[in-house]
């Protein structure tokens, strides 16, 4: 249990992050670029994170799931890597050349910057996080990305200052992408060695590669094509708005991303080994654990959202707002379906499963966007997004009823959500009799922390929970801790 807390803790640095440094600097970005090139940054971006998603096929779920079953045999995990990344070297190749034809011959405007995101489509080359996730060593891959994105926000500092800027602003972006990529290879020698392979040693990998490829794509289609069809279907400013509001549910995302992410490969590993009875008590565990972090998040940005939009991204951004609130709602589908798909349905090798739920979400968002976007813009996309990881999470929860108690599992978080929804009317109301501030924004920050851990906590020792002994053993670890290293200077 120490070492996945030791990588939870990797990984959600690892995920806020990727997400905490966007949010320090959207607030300039908004400013110095304004909606519209947000939006043309947004659309350009989300074009060829298509090219890239198409290119890298299923391979990070497959990789990190491989590795994770033969991590303890070099020769084994040496041929499964070179084997796994002999695809991935294919796919990209063909991504590329394909990427350079669209902005040559497609793309009928903003050539300069969807040139320089070929740079961002060039990064997944070397994209081999998934042998460092399979191996559950997460701290390469947070040193890594401090020292990297840190540098990438000084250098907008430095040479963002106006709208015409959007080309420095893509650049840099993509380029901190690609080192960080091609940082990782510093240490493939110490992980893996060289081994020969042939077709025979590849060809294993196609079929799983290719049925975890389409829940990838079907799943980017309700969080990347939302972007894509409200450039084309409305206009620019639009998804500058739902880009900012994506920012922001971003945060409780990340560290529901960190979770799974670390418990995908030791989930595969217990399996592999027959440990049944201790995966199901993870499962127990990480469904209390993302709902308490995804309602404590959610919850407050619901609550301080009319006073954090004019605050954070400045009065021209007010339509984000009421986004923020809609997707704040897709957290909880998300992390229940996230806790299912990466603890149960992957390391189980229930493919199909997971294929058809994000199939399901995928269809579904489309039908609604198209129909909402016209007329309700941004709103209409949002809409979409929630009935997609509703659906998604159903369609889960639906096939797995039968082997997991999922509903004792939604019955012991009930108590968290009203609490969560307690401490969103005491900061709205803080919100409404105070003015649009700083200071507000803070007041109802402290305020909703307070709240939420104060009653948290009482519900927590007044039931015996079992989150309650995982809490006292984490403030006692951390002051042994502290103790120790006091003694020590």
């Amino acid at each position: 249990m120490g070492s996945i807390k030791k990588n939870f803790t990797y990984n959600v640095v690892y995920q806020v992050l990727v997400v905490l440094l966007p949010l320090i600097t959207a607030p300039y970005i908004s400013r110095t670029l304004g909606s519209t090139s947000v939006g043309v940054y947004s659309y350009t971006y989300s074009v060829a994170q298509y090219f890239l998603i198409f290119a890298m096929l299923g391979i990070s779920n497959h990789g990190n799931r491989s590795i994770a079953a033969v991590r303890d045999d070099m020769e084994k995990r040496s041929r499964t890597f070179w084997s796994i990344y002999s695809i991935q070297v294919t796919t990209f190749s063909v991504a590329i050349l394909l990427y350079i034809l669209y902005v040559v011959f497609i793309a009928s405007d903003n050539k300069t910057v969807a040139l320089l995101q070929l740079l961002y489509v060039s990064s997944g080359l070397f994209d081999i996080s998934w042998l460092f996730f399979g191996l559950e060593q997460f701290k390469i891959t947070v040193t890594r990305n401090i020292v990297i994105k840190i540098s990438t926000v000084v250098c907008m500092f430095i040479f963002v200052h106006q709208p015409s800027d959007l080309w420095k602003y893509t650049l840099i972006m993509a380029l901190g992408t690609f080192i960080s990529q091609s940082y990782l290879w510093l240490y493939v020698r110490k992980k893996v060695k060289f081994v020969r392979i042939s077709f025979s040693n590849i060809k294993p990998n196609i079929k799983p590669i290719l049925i975890l490829f389409v829940p990838v794509i079907a799943y980017s289609i309700y969080k990347v094509m939302d972007k894509v069809m409200l450039g084309n279907m409305s206009d620019y400013d639009q998804v500058g708005y739902y880009q900012s509001a994506e920012k922001i549910i971003n945060i409780p995302t990340g560290v529901i991303t960190a979770l799974g992410t670390v418990m995908l490969p030791r989930m595969s590993n217990l399996i592999a080994t027959g440990n049944t009875s201790k995966s199901n008590q993870y499962i127990r565990v990480s469904f209390k654990l993302v709902t308490t972090i995804g309602a404590a998040i959610a919850f407050g940005l619901i609550g301080v959202t009319n006073v954090l939009t004019p605050v954070y991204f400045g009065s021209e951004f007010l339509p984000t707002a009421p986004l923020i609130t809609l997707l704040s709602i897709t957290v909880f589908f998300m992390a229940w379906a996230n806790v299912i798909r990466t603890q149960y349905l992957i390391p189980y090798g229930m493919d199909k499963v997971y294929l058809l739920s994000t199939i399901t979400g995928a269809v579904l968002n489309l039908i609604i966007n198209a129909l909402l976007i016209p007329q309700y813009q941004a709103v209409g996309a949002a809409i979409g997004t929630i009935v997609a990881e509703f659906s998604v999470m159903f369609v889960q929860v639906v096939a797995v009823r039968k082997k997991l108690p999922v509903g004792r599992y939604f019955a012991s978080v009930i108590p968290v959500m009203i609490i969560g929804l307690v401490m969103t009317v005491v900061v709205r109301i803080i919100g409404n009799q105070m003015s649009v501030s700083i200071l507000t924004l803070v007041v109802q920050i402290g305020t909703g922390a307070i709240v939420y851990l104060s009653l948290l906590a009482l519900y927590l020792y007044l039931s015996k929970d079992e989150m309650w002994r995982y809490l006292i053993n984490i403030i006692t670890d951390f002051w042994r801790k502290l103790k120790t290293y006091t003694r020590g200077n």
